[in-house]
C-alpha cells in the first residue's frame, strides 16, 4: 500500500510494529514475538503499575504547578507506553540520556520524583545522582543530550563494554528526544557521529506529533524512522502507545548496541494527550476531535483491557494499584512544599568537580554583596 506526501510523490504506507491492538487484543508478529517470551502475568501487572504511577507523577505535578507550587511541568500524558516499554528493556549497566519529559523513564530506574519536583520547582539544577542509577540529568537544550549519549556510547565502546558476550558487562546507551528534535542540527550530527563509529547507542524519538505548535508534517514529509537508512543504520517504527511493542523494539535495538552493531533509530509514534508545558495552550493550534481520537487509544486502557481479556488481574489489583498511586501524590504534595529554599551562593556548588579560582571569586563578590545588603537591611 502506498500514500501520497503533500508533493505528490508515492510513498510506501509506513510499517508500525504492534502487539497489543488499542482493545487490547494481542496482535502476533512473527519476529518481536519472541523478543517478550519471557513476559510472564507477574511482568504485565509489573508494567502496569509503573504506567499508573507514571501517570499519577505526572497529573500530580501539573496540579502543583497550577497552585504555584511549581515554575513549570513538561507533561508526558500519553507516553506513557514509550516510556516504561522502553525503560523496562534496559539493564542495570546501560545509560539514559533523556530529555525533560521523561519522568516515567525515571520512576523505573528508580529515580526519587521528588528529585523531579525539586528542578522544576527551582530550588536546584538536578539533583539526583546519575552514577547511582545511570539516568543522566534532564536535558533543556534541544537534541543536545543526543550528542552527549553519543559521546558516552563512544567511551564506552573504547572500554571494551561491548560484544563480549557477558550480559552483565556489555551497555549500550539510550538517547530520547521528540519529534521536534530531529530537525535539529545536533541530532544530525549525532547520528553521522554514532553511524560512523559504529557507537552502541539507540536513538529512541517519541513522536508525539506536535513540536510544541508545530505539527509533525513541518518536521518531515517521510517518516522519522526511514531517516536512520540515510545515516547508514537501521530504523523502526513501534506503536508508542503499546508497552509491549515498545518493550520488545528497544529490547532488540539495546542488544544490537551491546553486541557491537551500532546505533538504531526507534520511532515510537504517540501522541502528546497534554500541553507541550503547562505554560502552553494547545487549543489554539489543534482540534479537540484529534484528541479524542486519540484517547481511544489509551496506552493505559490498553494493556488493562489486555489483562482482563487474558485473566491476569482482578479487580482489587486494580483497586491495589490505584491506592498506591494515591499515596503516592499525597507523599508527593507534602515532600514537595516541604523542599527548603538554595541559598543564593548554593548556585557555584556543581558548576566543577573543583573551584576555579575564577569561580572562588565570583562567590565571595556574591557572598559580599549579600553581607552588604543585610547590613543596609539592619541599618534601618
Amino acid at each position: 500500500m502506498t500514500v501520497e506526501t503533500a508533493a505528490g510523490a508515492s510513498q510506501p504506507e509506513p510499517e508500525l510494529v504492534q502487539l497489543l491492538t488499542p482493545e487490547g487484543q494481542r496482535v502476533p508478529h512473527d519476529h518481536y514475538d519472541a523478543l517478550i517470551a519471557d513476559i510472564t502475568g507477574d511482568d504485565v501487572r509489573s508494567l502496569y503499575r509503573d504506567l499508573v504511577l507514571g501517570r499519577r507523577v505526572d497529573g500530580e505535578a501539573v496540579a502543583l504547578q497550577r497552585q504555584g507550587e511549581l515554575g513549570l511541568w513538561a507533561s508526558l500524558l500519553g507516553q506513557e507506553a514509550a516510556q516504561v516499554g522502553s525503560a523496562r528493556a534496559l539493564r542495570a549497566q546501560d545509560h539514559i540520556f533523556p530529555t525533560y519529559r521523561e519522568h516515567a523513564v525515571a520512576l523505573c530506574r528508580g529515580v526519587d520524583p521528588v528529585r523531579l519536583l525539586a528542578l522544576f520547582r527551582g530550588v536546584d539544577q538536578g539533583s539526583w545522582d546519575p552514577v547511582e542509577t545511570n539516568f543522566h540529568l534532564y536535558t533543556i537544550v534541544i537534541g543536545a543530550q543526543t550528542l552527549h549519549a553519543t559521546g558516552y556510547a563512544m567511551g564506552v565502546q573504547r572500554d571494551g563494554a561491548i560484544g563480549t558476550g557477558d550480559p552483565d558487562r556489555d551497555a549500550a546507551v539510550i538517547a530520547y528526544f521528540g519529534d521536534g528534535a530531529t530537525s535539529q542540527g545536533d541530532v544530525n550530527e549525532a547520528f553521522i557521529w554514532a553511524s560512523v563509529v559504529n557507537a552502541p547507542v539507540v536513538f529512541f524519538c517519541q513522536n508525539n506529533q506536535w513540536a510544541i505548535s508545530e505539527p509533525l508534517e513541518r518536521q518531515t514529509r517521510v517518516p522519522l524512522y526511514r531517516r536512520a537508512a540515510g545515516f547508514g543504520f537501521p530504523g523502526v517504527r513501534v506503536d508508542g502507545n503499546d508497552v509491549l511493542a515498545c518493550l520488545a523494539v528497544t529490547r532488540e535495538a539495546l542488544q544490537r548496541a551491546r553486541d557491537g552493531e551500532g546505533p538504531t533509530l526507534v520511532e515510537a509514534f504517540t501522541y502528546r494527550m497534554g500541553a507541550h508545558t503547562t505554560t502552553d495552550d494547545p487549543t489554539r493550534y489543534r482540534l479537540n476531535a484529534e484528541l479524542e481520537h486519540w484517547k481511544l487509544k489509551d496506552p493505559i486502557e490498553r494493556v488493562k483491557a489486555y489483562m482482563v481479556r487474558g485473566d491476569l488481574a482482578d479487580q482489587d489489583f486494580f483497586d491495589a494499584v490505584e491506592e498506591e498511586a494515591e499515596e503516592l501524590a499525597v507523599h508527593l504534595r507534602a515532600a514537595c512544599r516541604a523542599l527548603p529554599d538554595p541559598t543564593p551562593t548554593s548556585i557555584f556548588d556543581h558548576v566543577y568537580v573543583e573551584p576555579t579560582p575564577d569561580l572562588l571569586a565570583q562567590r565571595e563578590a556574591m557572598t559580599t554583596y549579600l553581607d552588604s545588603l543585610a547590613e543596609e537591611e539592619v541599618a534601618r
